[in-house]
């Protein structure tokens, strides 16, 4: 087993490393005409970057000072994002390439069919006297410009440079032109990605509402408002203000009930104590409700239960309440098996009245299936975060049976947020971050 574990680490850093080498060709050597100080910066930004990447991840893990996490995380968690959508421009330019090379040539080649053929100056019929040397035709002054034509043969062919590597004013051949103009527009967009998705993030997120039928849930009960709030990941990046956004997001929607799914840290209570306080402003008639999610047992579920708990929330540890029109039950997230502390649903739901309608709180949706067991009719849960980085939803939608929004399994419906936060980079492409306001529609209305 350990042998298997090192062969596949030992596959998954050859694979980073050989990406890290191309992305370093194409937007370093390939613009270049030699070795020199472009390369060697790149070298050091692309390895300096992913130092950071991993410092980041490991001093988290760690629990190193959090001044150190706090330093680490906002360089290195944006390499991880930058490297991606560096990684994904360069091969997309893999296709422009071709093309751009193409349209340059025919160009070429079309200003060399305009141009008119040089005239052979006429015989000098007058008579020379003998002994006179034959007057002198003027040569056109050496200009010291490189022949384009010669260069881009050199270029497709022999990759001999026909213009001295030597000259400070010889232009760049076809090949150099078209990499340089390629890396750029990579590195545009993947800056201009990353850029917009992080101030996506940090703006706070957008309120979805969805409507929710449930079956058994009576016509007293119609219209009631849950604002569904998960993996808002307070930590070294996303602190204090980012949780004020989020609770005052909450309280703008005014939900009758207010339930936080899950990953609501990466953190202690000691470091990030201050940066939750915001919660206890939450405002629910009916209360705010929490259930731990897989980042609560990296940073000390038991102490962040209570810590919630005397923020004014309501942990639901493998538990239930009866609300006046339908049952509230929660269950822990599965990595808290590790530590004896894993979801529990007879405990939550196993002597329950199955005639009153049952709203579960359960972090990741791969628990719907135990849900379905259950009698549950609605699952609330997050985990996904939508994918968080395209192409990432790709990978999550595999691992998860709803990647995100409403989805039907049995008797059971199961809706997915996408979360208010993130996780590692601050930053989201393709699955903009959500509090979600379900709103519980009695069929008997």
């Amino acid at each position: 087993m350990v042998v298997v574990f090192a062969l596949v680490a030992l596959a998954v850093v050859g694979v980073i490393a050989t990406a890290n080498w191309y992305v370093w060709r194409r937007l370093f050597r390939d613009t270049t005409r030699g070795p020199g100080p472009v390369r060697r910066i790149g070298a050091v930004v692309i390895a300096g970057g992913w130092v950071l990447a991993v410092g980041a991840l490991v001093a988290e893990r760690a629990g190193a000072p959090f001044w150190l996490q706090r330093v680490l995380a906002w360089p290195g968690f944006l390499w991880l994002a930058l490297s991606i959508y560096l990684l994904l421009a360069v091969l997309a330019g893999e296709i422009v390439r071709p093309l751009l090379r193409r349209f340059l040539e025919r160009r070429a080649a079309g200003r060399r069919q305009a141009e008119p053929e040089p005239r052979t100056p006429a015989a000098d019929t007058r008579r020379i006297p003998a002994g006179t040397a034959p007057p002198k035709t003027p040569e056109a002054p050496d200009t010291g410009t490189p022949d384009a034509d010669a260069d881009a043969d050199a270029d497709a062919g022999t990759g001999t440079p026909a213009t001295p590597p030597e000259s400070p004013l010889a232009l760049p051949s076809r090949r150099l032109f078209v990499s340089r103009v390629v890396a750029g527009a990579a590195a545009a967009a993947a800056v201009g990605t990353v850029g917009y998705g992080t101030y996506g993030v940090l703006n706070g997120p957008s309120v979805k509402r969805v409507t929710v039928p449930l079956a058994k849930l009576p016509r007293a009960a119609h219209g009631f408002r849950i604002a569904v709030v998960s993996d808002i990941h307070l930590g070294p990046v996303l602190g204090r203000g980012f949780a004020q956004k989020v609770v005052d997001t909450i309280n703008s929607t005014q939900p009758d009930l207010i339930a936080v799914v899950g990953d609501l840290v990466d953190g202690s209570v000691k470091d990030l104590g201050p940066a939750a306080a915001p919660l206890a402003q939450l405002k629910a008639r009916h209360g705010a409700y929490f259930v731990t999610g897989n980042h609560e047992y990296f940073s000390g579920a038991e102490q962040w239960v209570a810590e919630v708990r005397r923020l004014g929330l309501i942990p639901l540890e493998n538990a239930r309440t009866e609300l006046p029109h339908f049952d509230l039950a929660g269950v822990n997230d599965v990595a808290g098996e590790d530590e004896g502390q894993g979801p529990d649903y007879a405990k939550a739901l196993g002597d329950r009245d199955r005639a009153r309608a049952c709203v579960l709180l359960a972090h990741q949706p791969v628990m719907i299936h135990d849900a379905v067991d259950h009698g549950v009719d609605l699952q609330l849960s997050g985990h996904t975060h939508g994918g968080q980085l395209w192409p990432g939803n790709l990978i999550a939608g595999a691992a998860n049976p709803t990647l995100a929004g409403l989805e039907r399994y049995g008797d059971t419906q199961l809706y997915v947020s996408r979360g208010a936060g993130a996780w590692g980079p601050p930053t989201r492409v393709g699955a903009e971050s959500d509090i979600t306001v379900v709103e519980l529609a009695s069929r008997q209305a």
